[in-house]
């Protein structure tokens, strides 16, 4: 009976090693192309700037699209994990839509990123997969978040961060068990392949960083305290802009051709296009010390009026420029060094927002290495204490104990 155990073990093992190659080596293909088509059409955009004009029509194109495939009330990276939690079938013809539909935003300078992308790609992949494999129940939720993780480290080349954040949503504790392996190895061989197919990874250094003092510390704190009300205040405009519009304007083609009008104004009145496509290079300026004090507001409001027009792509790579500017103009302020401060911006805002700690903390190390450490570690923990449980994402597994404490308690007084 003990041999037979230990069999059972051994090829339970093997079976997720290679499955974990192959869709690592599925994410890393899918991932690489969809990173180039977004390089290839915004430099496109960069190059013809008054592709811009022609946005409010590939808003109507994406909407058309999402409709002719009845796929008009799709809910996203969320659909997905509530498909795994319910045992539902995923519509595979999610993933080639969300590919083409993230590239039309992309090229005509919607304010959007790739990591919903990247989730939905490696979500609807898997599942494909999955169909061809014939597998079932638990090993197809193993199979599906394996991909999810793939994509989204093929794409930024952070395998720690990739595997972690797939395995913090709330999933069984039977499925998070039997996919850490597999989410380990399609990760790094997703960002390995990736990496030979000359996708560059989001690796940032940091000029200079604080000494680990008590000032500095307390510095971090106060700074954590600035964007958990920043994360809250982002998350509602992202949530609330999208519910009012189509409140006001019932009609699908009218509403994204307003807010994708409304986009164009704006970049009109800026008189530039920083704030349009994903932000990743306004995070990066803001890490050389370089932002200003208006950049977190005007990101923003340009992410949620292109989340409201209906356009794809996704809202963490906004929240890194949101994070990254809110860092570097507050703490600089407060007298941290601003490329630091902008660094923990970023990697706070994406914790508080996304209610992953742990992911977050890795976040850091992979995108500005192990020196500054201890401060991810500290901003991560306070602002995961912080986190109000409605960030960008539902079924997250790290609830906040402080809110979660609170909210019970509320719940308990309204009966």
């Amino acid at each position: 009976m003990k041999n037979m155990t230990l069999k059972k073990i051994f090829f339970g093992v093997l079976k997720w090693c290679a499955l974990g190659v192959l869709i690592g080596t599925l994410g890393g293909l899918i991932g690489a192309c969809f990173a180039h088509l977004l390089s290839f059409v915004t430099r496109l955009r960069q190059a013809e700037p008054w592709l811009i004009l022609l946005l409010p029509i590939g808003s109507i194109a994406t909407v058309l699209l999402y409709q002719v495939f009845n796929m008009h009330n799709y809910g996203g990276t969320n659909e997905i994990i509530l498909c795994l939690t319910n045992k539902k079938p995923i519509r595979t013809i999610a993933a080639p839509l969300i590919f083409i539909s993230s590239a039309i935003t992309h090229l005509f300078g919607g304010s959007a990123g790739r990591e919903g992308a990247a989730l939905q790609l490696g979500g609807g992949g898997a599942a494909a997969l999955c169909t061809v494999l014939r597998l079932k129940d638990d090993d197809r939720s193993v199979a599906v978040i394996s991909g999810m993780s793939a994509v989204f480290a093929a794409l930024f080349g952070t395998p720690l961060t990739a595997a972690f954040f797939v395995l913090e949503f709330k999933l069984s504790f039977k499925v998070i068990g039997r996919a850490i392996l597999p989410c380990f190895i399609s990760s790094i061989v997703a960002t390995k392949l990736s990496s030979t197919l000359a996708v560059a990874s989001e690796t940032v250094h940091i000029s200079s960083i604080n000494t680990f003092t008590f000032p500095t510390i307390a510095k971090i704190i106060i700074l954590s305290l600035g964007l958990s009300i920043l994360g809250r205040l982002m998350c509602l405009a992202f949530h609330k802009t999208d519910h009012l519009m189509r409140r006001l304007i019932p009609n699908a083609f009218l509403r994204t051709a307003l807010a994708a009008a409304i986009i164009v104004a704006l970049t009109a009145i800026v008189g530039d296009m920083r704030y349009n496509g994903s932000g990743m290079s306004m995070a990066i300026m803001a890490i050389e010390g370089k932002a200003d004090w208006f950049d977190f507001i005007l990101k923003i409001v340009f992410t949620a009026v292109t989340l409201a027009a209906g356009l794809k792509g996704g809202e963490i790579v906004p929240t890194f420029c949101v994070g990254a500017t809110f860092g570097c103009v507050f703490g600089g302020m407060l007298g941290l060094d601003y490329g630091f401060a902008a660094a923990l911006g970023l990697v706070g805002l994406f914790c508080c927002a996304t209610n992953s700690p742990v992911s977050a903390v890795f976040l850091g190390v992979e995108m500005f290495g192990f020196s500054a450490l201890p401060y991810f570690i500290i901003i991560c923990i306070f602002l995961w204490l912080l986190s109000a449980n409605n960030g960008l994402f539902e079924n997250r597994f790290f609830k906040s104990p402080i809110f979660s404490r609170i909210r019970k308690q509320g719940t308990t007084k309204a009966r």
